[in-house]
């Protein structure tokens, strides 16, 4: 018997989507005012902060049971982002990004290899934890070296997540609206390619819009529209690589620190992959 009600209401009749809305309107305030208003410096140690809860959660996503070993890896990551804010070596800054971009051109490959590292062995777990620090590390140099830019690294930082934030959005309307097609069944069955088309489509609407009010870009709007859907394709991959990850541990969320969210990883997976991408395609384009 077909649904009575219209799309639009069944989907905020469910509950999982109204816990998202709750937590986005509580998160999204702070994460804006911090972005805006923060010196760069208390910005980036703030989200490296934040990066060292999600490599907690890292940890127990690829099956470290012990706490002190998973505690270890957060205080090697979080000594190698403090030990270069505090150094500050601007020209290693680019290549660590660099890094990052790499890594997510590699994982696409992994995601094609559905099993690898899927057995729970020492040298799986060891691989895995030295990838989250590269998932991480890079993400957090690139977001400190954006913020930090003397004109409108703010505003360009705010850019990358709302750019995300509507991909995210777009793709999950556009998918529970018109999905029909899975694009990864077995690794994440709920998402469709008509939710990747959605997200393409907020991404272009968004950055011909933001780009132009944030400042004149040299470059023409559309190699700015070019590199956000880049960005955004990379993003997917971001969030399509946890997925991955977690369905080898047999695990739905990463934590249940945000409700309807999951844990902090799972909010900001795509954001890891998004934020060298865009910064490094930003030095390409010389924008």
């Amino acid at each position: 018997m077909p649904d009575p009600l219209p799309w639009h209401a069944r989907m905020f009749s469910d509950g999982g989507l109204r816990a998202r809305v709750l937590t986005a309107l509580v998160l999204a305030p702070l994460a804006i005012s911090g972005v805006l208003w923060l010196p760069s410096f208390w910005f980036a140690l703030l989200f490296g902060v934040v990066l060292c809860y999600a490599i907690w959660e890292w940890t127990r996503v690829i099956g470290v049971r012990d706490r002190r070993l998973r505690a270890l890896a957060v205080i090697v990551n979080g000594t190698i982002m403090a030990t270069l804010l505090w150094l500050d070596p601007a020209p290693w800054l680019l290549p660590l990004a660099w890094v990052g971009v790499a890594w997510w051109v590699l994982a696409i490959f992994w995601l094609r290899a559905f099993d690898f590292g899927s057995e729970p062995t020492r040298l799986n777990r060891e691989i895995k934890m030295l990838v989250g620090g590269v998932m991480v590390v890079p993400a957090w140099v690139a977001a400190w070296m954006i913020h930090r830019e003397p004109v409108a690294g703010p505003w360009w930082t705010l850019f990358v997540l709302v750019l995300i934030w509507v991909a995210d959005v777009s793709a999950y309307f556009a998918g529970r609206s018109f999905g029909q097609h899975k694009l990864a069944p077995r690794i994440s069955p709920g998402k469709t390619r008509e939710g990747v088309y959605g997200a393409l489509a907020g991404t272009v609407l968004f950055a011909a819009m933001a780009g132009w009010l944030i400042e004149p870009v040299p470059v023409g709007h559309g190699l700015l529209i070019l590199l956000a859907t880049v960005t955004v394709l990379f993003s997917i991959v971001g969030d399509l690589f946890e997925s991955l990850i977690k369905r080898q541990s047999n695990l739905k969320d990463s934590g249940s620190l945000l409700p309807g969210h999951g844990g902090m990883l799972d909010r900001i997976d795509s954001v890891l992959a998004a934020l060298p991408i865009f910064v490094c395609g930003r030095f390409l384009i010389g924008l």
